[in-house]
């Protein structure tokens, strides 16, 4: 007998629904490279890809979704996916949330980036059954992940939230910690999901 979480697992995979959280993914992406010009303007373009964090995590899940579709995968995009989604949408619900504290007030649009980025993070669990990445993924994965929390908190490129400002030496070593965490679960993906092909339910 099929379990609920099997019956789930399975549904996320229903081509109908992969192709609308791959364009919900897409559409996301391009809203938050977007959202982003005003700063990668005052970036010095060495930096570009580092600067853009949440959308390039919804990057890497939008050609992940995009392989699955055509019946691919690549291991390093997966990984690189489900890290950086779990990571950086954690990372901007706390942001906020610490801005709304620190301010008493974020409106509809911090609001906003708080769902979407819960979603980011929820997403990439919801699909943790699925995702076929190894050892050495998850390791690559891992460099990227600190490398950019060293391109963040040492040459200054993190995201900017003004009213934060006072607390970037506190928010750096969370982010280090958190990235450890992401890291950590990642390996623990690889532990429990055994390679196998990808399966779109095409009905």
């Amino acid at each position: 007998m099929i379990s609920f979480a099997q019956k789930v697992s399975a549904w996320l995979m229903f081509r109908p629904f992969l192709w609308l959280v791959f364009l919900i993914n897409l559409a996301g992406t391009i809203y938050g490279y977007i959202w982003y010009g005003w700063q990668l303007k005052i970036t010095e373009p060495k930096f570009w890809i580092f600067v853009p964090d949440s959308p390039t995590a919804s990057l890497f899940f939008t050609i992940v979704l995009g392989l699955w579709l055509i019946g691919k995968r690549s291991p390093i995009f997966e990984a690189l996916a489900f890290v950086t989604l779990i990571k950086y949408g954690l990372w901007a619900v706390i942001m906020n949330l610490l801005t709304l504290v620190e301010t008493g007030s974020i409106g509809w649009m911090g609001w906003m980036l708080v769902g979407s980025h819960f979603a980011m993070a929820l997403q990439a669990v919801l699909y943790i059954d699925h995702y076929r990445f190894g050892w050495l993924a998850a390791a690559v994965t891992a460099v990227w992940t600190l490398h950019n929390d060293v391109i963040d908190y040492v040459f200054g490129q993190m995201p900017i939230y003004g009213s934060l400002d006072a607390y970037t030496a506190q928010i750096g070593y969370f982010t280090f910690w958190l990235s450890i965490a992401c890291i950590a679960l990642s390996y623990l993906v690889v532990y429990l999901n055994k390679p196998h092909s990808v399966s779109v339910d095409h009905s």
